[in-house]
């Protein structure tokens, strides 16, 4: 969320005058707090972006601090060293790691992450070169420049000077091309890969950025403290680690830090008054704040940044100036000439075991036409479309599109070559703007990395890809509602908002899954106005739709499809009139026979 700026500096003037306002005790507490606000910032982007739960970010910050406390003691490296030969470490194990868990879903991805976060704890307290339950202690003081770091204040300088370089380069970073591939994430596997996003790559580098924070955050602990032992890095506190993040906010970046703050310093508190309080010893701290988290959880349960923020009328994500407004738009490809074939389906088949859902399904779309694909339900419809947009591909028969074969490509090749897509139900990414989730739809045409992003190196690309998500807004007649977050709009914008997502790919064939379901009379008439349109700028249309009036008095074509066969195709008035897709929608041209005269009705 876009943080005022009054409140930005006024929590770091507060960071600036800690030092001098908080003595002893106090400022080692903040230390630790802003030790754990860099593992949570590292879960805001693996869990709150990529919607991927962990478990185990304290054994990645394990490996950073005993990575210090090894190589200082027993090889006599500088901490410095140690820092690098870490993070090298800890992005070879999670690049490891990742390639067996990021290949789960559901509840078996957390599970495997609570396996590995206890085996590395168990590795640590029972290696003797580590130094087993014992630890490793005298590891060699930080140096910088000839200054030695170690008071708290020294080190609460370094502390909060990396928590406020992460937050600048990740904000900067979900704020680009890249970053919205990464929030694309939560919107499933289906919709991210037909938007050009490399679905396995990103997980990759979240989870690894993920590890490299909390290596980061070990390291300054060990240096800090200089001893450790396996204690903080045990599964426990790899559960509070992310607690904090769900607590502040794990959806955003200073969620991230309210949460530690909102975590660490009652909890602490509860730890040193409540044993007075009931006149025993005890832990009834985490009785007490069990408690208080549940109804927190209850009253605001996305967290309490974004319920704060509500309260204060503050928006998501929404930019302050429209920066790309006079700014040229990404370059468009050649476009094929009105009425040369863009799709081509040869005899298609698909068969799941035994059932054949497509047989031998054989039409082709023009440049600058509607082809609409209709049927009964359980037709075939769907299988097909999916099919096209190389989501399974066909067991037998051949597709191509702009003359080259695609029946063997993924998603993300067809994407590329210029095939876009909407679906049957709305797939749109609701927290994120209606801008943002139509520059998505230009995640091909982009080229800058994640590095590139984090560090503003990526602007000038930036903002062609936000003047063209404009321009395909302004075809969608959707420019009011560019700041406006997408899961806040009636369901007929949602479906412009799709269409005008898939425009930004700059398609030469759009693929339409059902697309006035759900719509009144009036949508339905100004989407029908918006796909004329399309087609008259020369746009290939393919639409897979249940309501024939909607598409008798749209399409220039319709194939029909009934149990998984093409039993029709023509222009709609020959579709009308035709006795077996009569016998398809209305059981039998006996029982139609009143029906010739005006064909099929919906």
């Amino acid at each position: 969320m876009r943080l005022p700026r009054l409140f930005l500096i006024a929590f770091v003037a507060a960071l600036c005058a800690a030092p001098f306002v908080l003595q002893g005790y106090s400022l080692l507490m903040l230390n630790y707090v802003g030790l754990s606000v860099i593992v949570v910032l590292g879960l805001v982007l693996l869990t709150g972006v990529g919607g991927l739960t962990s478990f185990g970010q304290a054994a990645f910050v394990g490996m950073g601090a005993y990575s210090a406390a090894w190589l200082t003691t027993a090889m006599h490296w500088s901490p410095w060293a140690s820092l690098l030969a870490g993070l090298v470490l800890t992005t070879v194990v999670a690049l490891l790691l990742g390639w067996v868990t990021l290949r789960m879903s559901g509840h078996y991805l957390p599970l495997t992450t609570l396996a590995w976060g206890i085996a590395i704890y168990l590795l640590f307290g029972n290696s003797e070169t580590l130094g087993g339950q014992t630890g490793i202690t005298d590891i060699a003081p930080l140096n910088l420049l000839g200054w030695k770091l170690t008071a708290s204040w020294q080190f609460h300088i370094l502390i909060w000077g990396v928590v406020l370089a992460i937050i600048w380069t990740v904000h900067n970073m979900l704020d680009s091309r890249e970053g919205r591939a990464m929030r694309a994430l939560k919107g499933g596997a289906l919709m991210a890969e037909a938007m050009g996003v490399n679905t396995t790559r990103f997980k990759t580098i979240l989870f690894v950025l993920a590890a490299q924070y909390a290596c980061v955050a070990g390291w300054i602990y060990a240096c800090m403290q200089r001893f450790v032992n396996p204690t903080p890095f045990s599964l426990q506190q790899g559960i509070e680690y992310l607690f904090m993040g769900v607590v502040g906010g794990i959806g955003e970046l200073w969620g991230g830090v309210a949460g530690s703050f909102l975590y660490a310093l009652p909890r602490e508190w509860l730890h040193s008054h409540l044993p007075a309080l009931l006149g025993r010893s005890g832990s009834f701290e985490g009785v007490v704040f069990g408690v208080l988290m549940i109804v927190i959880l209850q009253r605001a349960p996305e967290g309490l940044w974004p319920h704060l923020c509500r309260v204060c009328q503050r928006r998501a994500f929404a930019p302050g100036t429209n920066a790309s407004v006079g700014v040229a738009a990404l370059e468009a490809r050649p476009k094929p000439n009105k009425g040369d074939a863009i799709l081509a389906l040869d005899a298609v088949t698909k068969r799941f075991g035994g059932l054949v859902a497509n047989n031998a399904i054989s039409f082709e779309v023009r440049a600058g036409e509607v082809l609409a694909l209709i049927g009964p339900n359980g037709a075939g419809k769907s299988t097909l479309f999916n099919c096209i947009s190389a989501v399974n591909p066909p067991s037998a028969g051949s597709i191509r599109f702009l003359g080259k074969p695609v029946e063997h490509c993924d998603s993300r090749r067809v994407a590329q070559m210029g095939m876009s897509r909407t679906f049957q139900h709305v797939r749109l990414l609701p927290r994120m703007s209606v801008a943002d989730n139509v520059a998505l739809g230009a995640h091909l045409r982009g080229k800058h990395s994640f590095v590139a992003s984090a560090w503003r190196l990526d602007r000038a690309q930036e903002l062609r890809i936000r003047a063209t998500a404009r321009n395909a807004l302004e075809r969608c007649g959707l420019c009011a509602l560019e700041h406006v977050p997408a899961g806040s709009l009636p369901l007929g914008s949602q479906r412009v908002v799709e269409i005008a997502r898939a425009l930004a790919a700059d398609p030469c064939l759009l693929l339409l899954d059902e697309p006035a379901a759900g719509l009144r009379y009036l949508e339905k008439r100004e989407l029908a106005d918006l796909l004329e349109r399309l087609r008259d700028e020369g746009l290939a249309i393919l639409l897979v739709e249940h309501d024939l009036d909607f598409i008798m008095g749209l399409a220039d074509r319709v194939v029909v499809m009934d149990f998984g066969e093409k039993i029709a195709e023509g222009t709609p008035a020959e579709v009308r009139r035709n006795p077996a897709v009569i016998e398809a929608y209305l059981g039998g041209v006996d029982d139609a026979g009143d029906a010739q005269g005006e064909g099929v009705k919906a």
